[in-house]
């Protein structure tokens, strides 16, 4: 019976698999390495028997061998470092893209639940240490398999005993190895976890900081934050403390080689035998050269420990539904109008809660606004948050001017729509850039235009550097009723037919909020708009109307 592999070492080995061709030029400028060390060796070996005996070789052509060998070796170390350190960033780019790709595909709707810093930490921290496996590990395991084997062949052609010995040794380290690297791996994932939380609870002190000062819970956060690092702090030496011993063990097996081979030359060199010196000092000054391999891929085994820790945080990652035949058709959608029709859709976030729309069904033709209202959990966020295609429904289907959500191009889905929430979300930058989001190849005339209907010049216009005055991670410098405007603004610029609004007055005052309204009274115009909001905003906006709590307490088919 065929025993199953977890998932993580199966991804780990096809990651080796593929790794192992791309590592090609790197492990063999470290084999080649390897025999230019071996040539090294053999003519200081003959130097220094030649001092022992002189007149017995050529010392000048030695010489320049050695001098040659040591140049080519120094440049052939240089060139390979570069190589792989160039194959880790390179695997390091193609996991982080493919990571945040996939998290950017899935959208908030399916990352539910999973803290932003926990996400931060396995695309940068848990992608950072499976840099290791490509750039160091995957070329030394490679050199450590053959080049101590070129270097025992060497032994045995002058020495038959001392290859055998140098063999003997080299088939030790392997199970030394294997009992530091369980220790390294355990080690590894008690380490990534103590990062983890000292991560989590770092980010969610800095986003409450106000909270807890005013709450005067500041001391004692800080000293939980302290305990938290000087946890990740033991965890880390306690991979260091695994590390030294395996460097111990390798010292000890290349020093019982060493003395092995100088007791099997002793006999002879001290019963006068002087022809067998080149051949005790070749084997002897071989010694390091075999074990040069072995010890770096003991430096770096740690690596692949590290890696299938680190593995495990990436491939627990939330993944798109992969659909066992593709769609017929994948194709964009005409954007002069947009159509949304909803046919018996089902939804939960979560099962055990129940479904959230439960056979819902609706048609908004292109050009006319619908008004979601209801209780909080009745399901107007996911209506929206299906048509962003941030989550697909159990059951069901939505189609967008008659074509299946699911069908329709990324892309061309996001290009068609625009979303204002309750906080819109601004980047660090300037109020022109975070404008531009919504179309950054916009003119200078269509910014303008976008900014003078949204009144966003009703404030900039006053601030020093206009619309190129620069803000803080979230909108920070700015109110509540200036972030919209933005948001709004950028809307604007996008010019999408597809206006999704949840909330977009629920944070603001009477007064901030009568003059948002105004602005989105003109961005709904000539747009299909889908607005979730609390009655009293929603009697603002003339169009259909779709109680979702009657539907629920129904328990029937919502048609409008």
């Amino acid at each position: 019976m065929a025993r199953s592999v977890s998932p993580t070492k199966s991804w780990i080995r096809q990651e080796i698999r593929g790794g192992r061709r791309r590592a090609a030029p790197a492990t063999g400028l470290g084999l080649l390495g390897v025999l230019l060390a071996i040539g090294q060796i053999y003519c200081a070996s003959r130097l220094l028997a030649a001092a022992l005996r002189p007149g017995s070789a050529p010392v000048e052509l030695l010489a320049i061998g050695f001098a040659i060998a040591a140049v080519l070796r120094a440049g052939l170390i240089v060139v390979q470092e570069r190589e792989a350190a160039r194959l880790g960033i390179a695997a390091r780019r193609r996991l982080r893209s493919a990571t945040l790709g996939g998290l950017m595909t899935l959208g908030p709707g399916l990352l539910r639940g999973r803290h932003s810093a926990e996400l931060a930490a396995v695309v940068v921290d848990r992608i950072e240490a499976l840099g290791g496996l490509h750039g160091r590990w995957i070329p030394a395991s490679g050199i450590a398999l053959v080049g101590p084997l070129m270097v025992a062949a060497a032994a045995a052609i002058a020495d038959w005993r001392s290859g055998l010995i140098l063999l003997i040794a080299g088939l030790l380290v392997p199970v030394s190895m294997a009992v530091t690297g369980i220790g390294t791996g355990m080690a590894a994932r008690r380490q990534f976890t103590a990062m983890r939380r000292l991560q989590t609870r770092f980010l969610d002190r800095v986003r409450g900081i106000g909270t807890i000062v005013l709450a005067g819970r500041a001391e004692a956060e800080a000293e939980a934050l302290g305990g938290t690092a000087d946890e990740l702090r033991r965890r880390t030496l306690r991979i260091l403390r695994v590390a030294f011993l395996n460097a111990t063990v390798m010292d000890l097996l290349a020093a019982a080689a060493l003395v092995a081979i100088a007791i099997r030359f002793a006999g002879p060199l001290l019963a006068g035998h002087w022809a067998s010196a080149p051949a005790a000092l070749f084997s002897l000054l071989l010694v390091p050269e075999f074990f040069a391999p072995l010890r770096a891929f003991s430096a770096v085994y740690q690596d692949r420990m590290t890696a299938e820790t680190a593995a495990e945080d990436l491939i627990e990652l939330p993944r798109a539904e992969v659909h066992a035949a593709p769609p017929p058709a994948i194709r964009t959608v005409p954007a002069q109008g947009v159509t949304i029709v909803f046919e018996g859709v089902s939804f939960a976030w979560d099962t055990l809660r129940g479904t959230v729309l439960d056979r819902l069904s609706f048609r908004l033709p292109a050009g006319e606004t619908m008004m979601l209202v209801g209780p909080s959990g009745s399901g107007k966020s996911t209506i929206l948050e299906l048509l962003l295609g941030f989550a697909h429904p159990q059951a069901g289907r939505i189609t967008v001017n008659g074509a299946p959500i699911e069908t329709i191009v990324p892309a061309a889905l996001a290009r068609m729509t625009a979303m204002i929430g309750q906080r819109p979300f601004l980047f660090a930058g300037s109020i022109e850039e975070n404008i531009r989001l919504g179309r950054p190849e916009a003119s200078e005339a269509e910014l303008r235009e976008a900014v003078r209907l949204a009144r966003v010049a009703d404030f900039a216009d006053a601030l020093p550097l206009g619309l190129a005055t620069p803000i803080g991670d979230g909108g920070y410098g700015l109110s509540g009723g200036q972030a919209q405007r933005i948001a709004i603004a950028r809307a604007f610029l996008k010019d999408a037919k597809l206006l999704l609004l949840d909330e977009p007055t629920a944070q603001l005052d009477p007064a901030t909020e009568r003059d948002v309204l105004d602005s989105l009274k003109r961005l709904a115009i000539g747009r299909t708009v889908i607005l979730a909001s609390h009655a009293a905003f929603a009697h603002e906006f003339t169009g259909r109307k779709l109680d979702l709590g009657a539907v629920r307490t129904a328990g029937l088919e919502g048609v409008a």
